[in-house]
């Protein structure tokens, strides 16, 4: 019985995704930060997907989750993948949240956690930034 309120607690207070299956905006929200170019690598999907091959090889605990879509507005979608990841003691694990924030109407991917920061290429100053453009700044 615990385990049913469980379940029905967790099903009514996660975050709310739409499936990008059926949701062909959705789809074109995960396809454009999948196919955007990576830091090292040809893609974004790539960078993840080498980065989860490497610890595997390494012998280090690693357990990709799904990448998720979320709405934000009309034309704007966050995209995540969420990486579980054992220590180096190998008594613990972490999570890294890889998260995108996919713009369709501007057709552009600009990374909103620090995992993700690490995947992208750098700027034109060769530095990668830690927050967007101010709007109308000009740089």
């Amino acid at each position: 019985m615990l385990i049913l309120i469980g379940g029905g607690a967790y099903w009514a207070l996660k975050p709310a995704t739409v499936n990008p299956v059926t949701d062909p905006r959705a789809a074109e929200a995960m396809a454009l930060v999948q196919t955007h170019k990576a830091l090292g690598a040809p893609t974004v999907l790539h960078a993840v997907n080498e980065h989860v091959r490497g610890r595997s090889e390494r012998g280090e605990g690693v357990r990709p989750g799904d990448w998720t879509v979320k709405p934000l507005s009309t034309n704007r979608f966050l995209v995540q993948v969420t990486i579980r990841e054992q220590s180096t003691n190998k008594d613990q694990w972490f999570e890294r949240e890889f998260q995108w924030e996919a713009d369709l109407a501007a057709h552009g991917v600009r990374a909103v956690s620090v995992p993700a920061q690490g995947l992208m290429p750098v700027t034109e100053n060769e530095r990668m930034p830690l927050y967007p453009p101010a709007q109308g700044s000009g740089k």
